[in-house]
């Protein structure tokens, strides 16, 4: 990862076009006086404000990148309907507990991207990430074996998100 700073002209493109799409959307109009001011700020502001960012891995293989969200959706659909079942069912179908899973990610944003997918995935909620950021806290509803949950999130989960970040 390179993290040698450059000076660009337009540093955040798509946060450039974010913020002049937002712009126009928030004023309800596209007069030409809000078109110069939206695009002046989605200049200036990514421009002023690119010095404040860390520097980010990049998303290399964007194939293998829809093909995880699509992954990520279809889970939460399944899981809704298993969560649902487990809710309305007896209580003592669930069994909670808390488990560890160990993290060969590196980098903030993938890390952060896969606490997020566990806790989209309705059943399970990340908790914290251990402060070396070698471990994902997760608390799990139902709990039926403790190894096969921490393979699925494992190969599911951190290994394409490895091969999209090239960590």
């Amino acid at each position: 990862m390179n993290t040698k700073p450059r000076f660009r002209l337009l540093p955040m493109p798509v946060h450039s076009l974010l913020l002049f799409v937002v712009w126009l959307l928030l004023n309800n109009t596209v007069a030409p006086g809000h078109i110069v001011l939206g695009a002046f700020l989605a200049f200036v502001i990514p421009l002023l404000t690119s010095g404040m960012q860390d520097p980010q891995p990049r998303f290399h293989k964007p194939m293998v990148t829809i093909r995880y969200a699509l992954m990520v959706l279809g889970d939460i659909v399944v899981a809704n309907f298993e969560v649902a079942v487990l809710v309305v069912g007896p209580a003592k179908k669930l069994r909670p507990a808390f488990i560890a899973v160990p993290l060969s990610l590196e980098h903030d944003l993938p890390i952060t991207i896969l606490s997020s997918t566990v806790s989209l995935t309705p059943g399970t909620v990340s908790a914290e990430v251990s402060e070396d950021k070698k471990w994902l806290y997760v608390h799990v509803l139902k709990l039926s074996d403790k190894a096969a949950l921490i393979a699925l999130i494992k190969q599911r989960y951190e290994q394409p998100l490895m091969e999209i970040f090239e960590c």
